[in-house]
């Protein structure tokens, strides 16, 4: 990943927070026929330290799980908040007009050694962990065991477990810092104009690297 220094991340908790937030990676291995990418929900654990693992889940069906043998390295790629960004929010455009359009976003990378897993006792607790983790904010949460408990053997052995020691962590949060401070606060304005969710969190990122959060 191309990563200018005024876009580096180099926060940990930052980082740990975008895989909270944005569970859903894409994972990238190299396979006999070249690379290969799977996107699936992960779980993120702290330990061991310093940068943590990552557990996730595929179906038997998936050859991902076989293929991924021949080299056990692998790339899961986190995308946060992104968003369009047009030239005619900076105020500078009306001083020279020598700007372009470009794109915002937040994204963190996460390099480490995937292990297969086809224990049906870590496989179960993976899938009770997910689901708590997914289910704890409803009024009525479901849980695995609201399901008989045959259907749920054979659904778990239906699945493969992935796990990745993590190595390394890259973060990238391209929120205009190559943008004089005017620029920058044109960017927050033309974003809370748009209107859209997304805009606005947009326009909190940028707003919060520019006052140095």
């Amino acid at each position: 990943m191309y990563l200018p220094k005024s876009f580096v991340q180099a926060d940990q908790d930052a980082l740990q927070e975008l895989m909270r937030a944005h569970p859903f990676g894409a994972l990238v291995t190299m396979t006999r026929n070249g690379l290969d990418a799977n996107h699936i929900p992960f779980l993120f654990d702290a330990d061991p330290a310093p940068h943590g693992t990552l557990r996730g889940h595929v179906a038997r069906a998936n050859p991902v799980w076989q293929d991924v043998q021949l080299s056990t390295d692998a790339l899961v790629i986190f995308q946060g908040p992104d968003s369009f960004i047009s030239p005619s929010w900076y105020p500078s455009k009306l001083e020279t007009a020598a700007v372009v359009p470009t794109w915002n976003y937040v994204v963190v990378h996460v390099h480490g050694h995937l292990r297969v897993i086809q224990d049906s006792g870590w496989l179960r607790a993976h899938v009770e962990a997910l689901t708590r983790r997914h289910e704890q904010h409803r009024a009525v949460p479901w849980a695995v065991t609201d399901a008989p408990a045959d259907y749920i053997t054979k659904m778990v052995g239906g699945i493969v477990g992935l796990e990745i020691a993590i190595s390394r962590l890259t973060g990238k949060w391209k929120l205009s810092q190559n943008r004089s401070e005017r620029d920058r606060a044109g960017v927050v304005d033309g974003l809370l104009g748009e209107g859209t969710e997304s805009a606005r969190t947009m326009a909190a990122l940028v707003r919060d690297s520019l006052e140095g959060r």
